[in-house]
């Protein structure tokens, strides 16, 4: 399987800090993502340590498990592991939420790398290139407009 690399970003007219603020909580996804139900947090583990699982469920059923890498509150940045896909034959997957300052307010980039076969590509940039990753820094954009 070949090493893929996917990623979105988007400039917010706010401080790195107030992106932070909206983003930095692992288990609070849904709170700015419009698109994404609520996670639970699997054996009431503290969600701001690495090793805390996030579980998303539909209609009782899991559609997603991620665990938490590492997350360095001062740098504005987390890493997480995609665990059992479901949805994509995909393997490996690492992603990064990070915020960093930028001229205009701050950058936040959401990447990932994982291995795949080359023809998952486009389905992993349309389901979570473009629905998950950029339909979230859209919200947070909106979020974050200055009139």
């Amino acid at each position: 399987m070949t090493l893929h690399r996917l990623e979105r970003s988007a400039v917010l007219t706010a401080t790195p800090d107030q992106v932070w603020t909206a983003v930095g909580d692992f288990n609070a996804l849904a709170d700015w993502h419009l698109h994404l139900p609520p996670s639970v947090i699997e054996d009431d583990a503290d969600p701001e340590v690495p090793g805390a699982v996030r579980v998303f469920a539909v209609d009782g059923e899991v559609v997603a498990r991620e665990r938490l890498l590492d997350r360095d509150a001062d740098a504005h940045r987390y890493r997480y592991a995609l665990l059992d896909p479901v949805v994509l034959p995909v393997g490996d997957y690492v992603a990064t939420l990070a915020v960093d300052p930028h001229p205009d307010g701050a950058e936040i980039r959401w990447s990932a790398v994982y291995r795949g076969p080359d023809e998952v590509v486009p389905r992993v940039e349309s389901l979570i290139g473009d629905q998950t990753y950029a339909a979230g820094l859209e919200a947070l954009r909106a979020r974050f407009a200055r009139d």
